[in-house]
């Protein structure tokens, strides 16, 4: 018994404990392994088997070659009377490079490997984000195509594409793809150049292979190929190349794509017939869920307070770029001082003159949440959560309602910093509470005192 015919055995294995009983001996007992070089050669009885395989098995056939022989075969499925007389040399050593196609490098893709599902922090402004990407990532082609992710810059995007692009290499042996938009236009007007000379007619064809015959293509801040309307054109045949092949697109941008100014309409259209994802910047809980995360990894868990972890939460709201370069730079000032533990007023000291455009934390709600918190004598954590006695709820209703009183945040916002809630919710609070202060004078000079505390 030779390689090939090992190989086949091991499949044949594999796949009857995946699939049925029915399945296996209907589409599998009567197909068999022809050769094995750049391609893995599966001879079916009739056409509808090969159809049928093509359209429902083609993905675990190829998950258990790539996990038997360790490289990314072609799969092709071909008839008796469409094999080649000349029959095809099998190499006996696998892992010989002219053995099938090499399994992918992240020199080929461009993907960074450090940014993967594991390590990407999940919270209320980026859940749904993260759970669309996984879908897509679990069933390339077939969830969610193109998938559209947008925001501001320094929100999670590029490290979601990654982690998708990640996930399908390691799982899959799809051909991955992940470029910037400027790399896109760049590569194609020095081509596009050349070719104008009648000097690169091979790197032209390599270019357009290059982005026609990969499974997922990750393009990011698309936003940048408004200014290019001849790069326009040629991506427009590249999208419709690969997605008439069912070949999954991933896309960002810092707008949607009905705001992409100087893109073409017929552009805006395609972006539009997936899937749009918008990211919010991180509410507070999730700055300070980054924070420790960062904190961990770091290992500075001992030499930071909650103080300190509040702070800078409260004065980086706008992107975590910002919340993690901030953390960076206090921990670092803290090394240089060699101070055994990083104080607030270290904190506070240097970060001093760095941050812009800060949110004034004088009422901000995380001060209300804990100034609340103390007066009846309850924790942050009871005032976030879902119980619902009167001892916990009361002052919950009461903090909703200065968090909408003294600063400038939304309902949706002041919603998320308490839990999750819906802001029908935060408007019931705030209408109690206002109801009951007409008429319970007690109540009211409560709300006053508290209010002088945060003063």
């Amino acid at each position: 018994m030779d390689n090939k015919d090992l190989i086949w055995e091991k499949f044949l294995s594999i796949i009857k404990k995946r699939i049925n009983s029915v399945g296996y001996d209907t589409w599998f007992s009567e197909a068999y392994l022809y050769s094995l070089s750049d391609e893995a050669v599966i001879v079916v009885p009739t056409i509808t088997h090969k159809k049928h395989l093509e359209e429902k098995y083609m993905d675990i056939i190829e998950d258990i070659f790539n996990s038997i022989t360790g490289t990314n075969f072609i799969i092709k499925l071909v008839l008796e009377n469409e094999i080649e007389k000349k029959e095809i040399k099998l190499n006996d050593d696998l892992i010989d490079e002219e053995v099938g196609v090499p399994l992918v490098s992240y020199k080929k893709t461009n993907l960074n490997p450090d940014y993967t599902f594991e390590n990407f922090v999940v919270g209320e402004s980026n859940r749904f984000a993260q759970a669309t990407a996984l879908a897509v990532a679990e069933s390339p082609g077939k969830m969610y195509n193109p998938l559209f992710i947008y925001g501001n810059s320094g929100l999670g995007k590029t490290h979601l594409m990654h982690a998708i692009g990640n996930y399908i290499i390691k799982t899959t042996n799809k051909r991955v793809l992940y470029t910037n938009t400027d790399d896109f236009v760049t590569e194609f007007l020095g081509l596009n150049r050349s070719f104008n000379k009648g000097n690169n007619l091979e790197k032209v064809a390599a270019f357009k292979d290059k982005y026609n015959n990969i499974d997922v293509l990750i393009i990011d801040d698309i936003q940048y190929l408004g200014n290019a309307p001849k790069s326009q054109e040629e991506f427009f045949h590249t999208f419709n190349k690969l997605f008439d092949n069912k070949k999954q697109i991933i896309i960002s941008s810092d707008n949607s794509p009905d705001d992409l100014k100087n893109l073409e309409d017929r552009l805006k259209t395609r972006f539009n017939c997936g899937l749009k994802v918008n990211i919010f910047p991180p509410d507070n809980e999730l700055r300070k869920k980054i924070l420790k995360n960062k904190i961990a990894n770091m290992n500075f868990e001992s030499s930071i307070s909650e103080d300190v972890i509040d702070y800078i939460a409260n004065t980086c709201q706008s992107d975590v770029r910002n919340l993690t370069g901030a953390l960076t730079r206090v921990c670092a000032y803290n090394t240089v001082f060699y101070q055994d533990v990083i104080t607030l007023d270290l904190a506070i000291e240097a970060l001093k003159g760095t941050i812009h455009n800060a949110t004034n934390t004088t009422n901000d709600i995380v001060k209300i949440q804990r100034v609340v918190a103390n007066y009846y004598n309850v924790t942050v954590e009871d005032l976030k959560s879902k119980r619902r006695v009167s001892t916990i709820a009361f002052p919950r209703h009461i903090a909703i309602y200065l968090s909408r009183l003294l600063t400038d945040e939304s309902l949706i916002r002041i919603g998320m910093e308490f839990g999750g809630r819906d802001h029908t919710t935060v408007m019931s609070s705030i209408k109690k509470i206002d109801k009951d202060i007409k008429s319970n004078k007690q109540l009211a000079e409560i709300i006053e005192e508290i209010k002088k505390k945060l003063e």
